[in-house]
């Protein structure tokens, strides 16, 4: 998959470094959700409460990408990667060593996790700056794969916090983020070729286009789904299963690293098929998996394993809208990561929110689970509908496959 022009198009120090920035931003962003069980024992919350607390960290990710997409296309991805990651590692320390004390306090602390989220509209347009067209899938699916670091919390955040405390989780994540700190600003690099800045206002020129909006909503449900589910399933296994906080993280982080890994997989297909033939089976088998998961199984490995499938269909799709975005707008590729990236957020915001309310009020998940299946097949429904014009107007002219 790595082939020998691949190596050669681009900046391989970046496309790493891009890789363990989001990967570790990723890890802190959802830190929550594997705390969820130990917070809302300590705060004493119902299900709403604790679908909320995992969803704003989400949310405010989502709101805050726009921004970082527009600072990323202003003053380069590498200087905004550079500010974000300050901000996130004097927000952790601060929360540790200030302390913790209510349930209005956490959500705080989510909103600054926010930023974190935030590097997705960050380390994709420094790595995709690097590479042509026809490596823009590949690329972009090894950067993306820092979903992985989700995966991270949910391994290691558990067990942490029921030997150490959960607070203390809080000022151990400032490590390996300080190491990833340091890699990226010795290793990463500004591609040459950046567009010059523009003013502010024009970067939301792009919203003028009926395609910004196609592909934002198309993320909205690949993206929005994996993390979703990345944020709420220690507290779903949990609460539905009866597993422990840490048992509940290990099932957690193995659907997160299985959606995170094949997303370059996912890249690299739509790189060879094309983007629509890829999304295409991507949202009718996600719909499925989601579905089926929504009725209660009968054992925690056959839960276990539906949404293990769900969300390396998710996964898959995260790669195959970033095979398409670039190719469609190369000029404002930090602007749409961050407007597409917003809206991926919104939908995970949705997942893990209504999860919550859907518990609280009718006892189970199912209600919220069939929700987003059902906007998985409104997702088909437009790119089949849309496809067409996209192949006569932008796809075919740079020899796209679709």
């Amino acid at each position: 998959m790595l082939s020998r022009s691949f190596l050669k198009a681009g900046h391989t120090p970046t496309l790493l470094s891009s890789f363990l920035y989001f990967d570790l931003s990723f890890m802190v962003w959802v830190l929550l959700g594997p705390l969820g069980v130990a917070i809302a024992k300590d705060f004493h919350l119902d299900p709403a409460q604790k679908g909320l607390m995992v969803a704003v960290p989400v949310l405010a990710g989502a709101l805050l990408r726009l921004a970082a997409g527009v600072l990323v296309d202003h003053i380069g991805p590498k200087k905004t990667g550079v500010l974000a990651q300050l901000v996130v590692l004097a927000g952790l320390a601060s929360a540790w060593l200030i302390g913790i004390d209510s349930y209005h306090q956490v959500l705080a602390l989510g909103i600054v996790l926010g930023v974190a989220g935030a590097s997705f509209a960050i380390a994709l347009p420094l790595a995709s700056r690097w590479y042509p067209p026809e490596h823009q899938g590949l690329a972009l699916g090894i950067a993306g794969a820092g979903n992985s670091g989700t995966a991270l919390a949910a391994l290691f955040a558990p067990g942490l916090a029921q030997a150490y405390g959960w607070s203390n989780v809080i000022g151990l994540a400032c490590l390996p983020l300080a190491v990833a700190f340091v890699v990226f600003v010795l290793f990463a690099k500004d591609a040459p070729r950046r567009p010059p800045p523009k003013a502010l206002t024009e970067y939301l020129d792009v919203l003028k286009t009926p395609d910004a909006w196609w592909l934002m909503l198309l993320y909205g449900v690949t993206f929005g789904g994996f993390v979703g589910l990345s944020s709420s399933l220690t507290i779903y296994f949990n609460a539905e299963y009866g597993l422990s906080p840490v048992v509940a993280g290990f099932f957690t982080a193995a659907c997160v690293f299985a959606g995170s890994f094949v997303r370059p997989v996912g890249g690299a297909i739509a790189d060879r098929i094309g983007g629509v033939r890829t999304l295409s089976v991507v949202y009718v088998l996600a719909g499925l998996g989601l579905a089926l998961a929504s009725f209660h199984a009968s054992s925690v490995w056959m839960a276990f394993g539906v949404l293990l499938f769900s969300m390396m269909a998710l996964g898959a799709g995260n790669g195959a809208v970033f095979q398409l975005a670039p190719q469609r707008f190369g000029k404002e590729i930090g602007v749409v990561t961050g407007l597409i990236g917003m809206t991926g957020g919104i939908g995970g915001f949705y997942l893990a929110a209504s999860l919550g309310w859907a518990k609280q009020a009718t006892g189970s998940y199912q209600a919220g689970l069939l929700a987003f299946a059902g906007l998985a097949f409104v997702a088909f429904i437009c790119l089949t509908g849309v496809k067409a014009q996209w192949r006569r107007t932008w796809l075919a002219p740079v020899g796209a496959r679709s």
